[in-house]
């Protein structure tokens, strides 16, 4: 038992900690699940307690919390159940847990995540929006309390994987010329523009060729996704924005790529499945199985690859150039976006409309340097008032 690797999944009940526990369940032998956690889905955590048997479980919303503890007591189990960020918190930082999966979607996964940091676990970031807000303060945690940091988004993943192993000196110091980020160009990489005015919010979850939250579905419809993920690989690979370019790769099977001064360019190849960035994490420096089916290169038959269009994602364009402002403004985009997102998922917010709430909020708030954490947060709150003003006005629109 004791040489069993101890595994906390932040977000347990979504795509990403789903996924996590299906190559979990593969290797009952190497990794055991301590702990579980959600945001409101009961049912779904109770499942999952059911048949994994973790210590602890938690969830965000203290009412679901206290509905899952009365359901498990009732099935006989003595799993010990926590609620609010501080039980997220508190999960995250067990002496019992090696492995953090930090899979929570936005903002609101950055202190459970920081938490794991400062307890120098194995962290393996699914949550972008960590380093999205808090990179520089983030990257200086993980080296202080010497956390191991892997990638789990399936392009920083990809990079990882084509990059050196001396990689964190410097990209020019270890022979990489650029990163070549690939994007799928979502569900509307070939509509009209014209037509993107009535888009719905259950076109934009429908996604070509990954199966993903709605946030993360509609964030790639608009390529902000994509944006937040030039951000992160700046932080994660410690380089500037010049050296990232997307690649727009409506097949998805390169996850990304890695250019180097020599010519030679390095790619990594999978079907568009989540185990497969997810069982490398778990594993590394080891290769485990995933469940995921070789890929078929017959099968494949063409690779195509385009520029992206900026008119057609304003959102990856802010998002480079909030990287260029640098301080608080990408926790600005952030924030904003999740606001803007919620309003069109809500129905409230026309889809094109996210990227003007964005742009009209960047607009409005002064950015900052940024020099602890506190006014990451503050312009994290500024940035939501603001943006749901703005949303309510357009909405109001006839």
């Amino acid at each position: 038992m004791s040489n069993l690797k101890g595994i906390c999944i932040l977000g347990s009940t979504g795509t990403i900690g789903v996924n996590t526990l299906d190559v979990l369940s593969r290797h009952s032998d190497r990794y055991k699940v301590i702990a579980l956690t959600a945001n409101t889905n009961v049912d779904r955590l109770y499942q999952q307690c059911i048949e994994f048997r973790p210590q602890y479980a938690a969830m965000s919303d203290a009412d679901s919390a206290t509905q899952l503890e009365s359901r498990l007591k009732a099935a006989g189990l003595d799993t010990n159940v926590l609620s609010g960020v501080s039980g997220l918190e508190t999960l995250a930082s067990l002496e019992l847990v090696d492995y953090v999966m930090a899979a929570i979607v936005g903002a609101a996964g950055l202190m459970p995540t920081l938490a794991a940091v400062r307890s120098s676990k194995r962290i393996l970031l699914a949550n972008k929006e960590s380093l999205v807000m808090s990179g520089a303060i983030f990257m200086d945690e993980v080296a202080q309390y010497k956390a191991e940091l892997l990638p789990i988004d399936s392009e920083h993943n990809a990079i990882f994987q084509c990059m050196p192993n001396d990689f964190y000196h410097g990209l020019e110091q270890s022979g990489v010329d650029r990163i070549l980020l690939t994007a799928s160009g979502g569900p509307f990489r070939e509509t009209p523009i014209a037509q993107l005015q009535s888009v719905t919010p259950a076109q934009a979850i429908a996604h070509p060729n990954w199966v993903m939250g709605r946030k993360i579905s509609v964030d790639s419809a608009t390529m902000m996704n994509k944006g937040l993920e030039v951000i992160e690989a700046c932080w994660l690979f410690n380089t500037g924005h010049e050296k990232i370019q997307v690649v727009i790769h409506p097949q998805s099977v390169i996850h990304s790529m890695v250019s180097y001064n020599d010519g030679s360019v390095l790619a990594q190849m999978g079907h568009p499945d989540m185990r497969t960035p997810i069982a490398h994490a778990l594993g590394w420096p080891e290769r485990i199985v995933s469940g995921v089916e070789p890929l078929d290169i017959f099968d494949v038959a063409r690779l195509e690859f385009e520029k992206p269009d900026f008119n057609r994602f304003p959102c990856l364009r802010m998002a480079y150039e909030s990287l260029k402002a640098g301080g608080t403004a990408t926790a600005v985009l952030n924030a904003a976006n999740e606001i803007a997102v919620d309003a069109f998922l809500d129905k409230k917010l026309a889809f094109t409309d996210i990227a003007v709430v964005i742009e009209k909020t960047l607009e409005s708030i002064s950015v900052e340097e940024v020099t602890d954490l506190a006014v990451v947060l503050n312009a994290d709150n500024h940035a939501r008032q603001t943006a749901s003003e703005f949303a309510s006005q357009l909405r109001l629109r006839p």
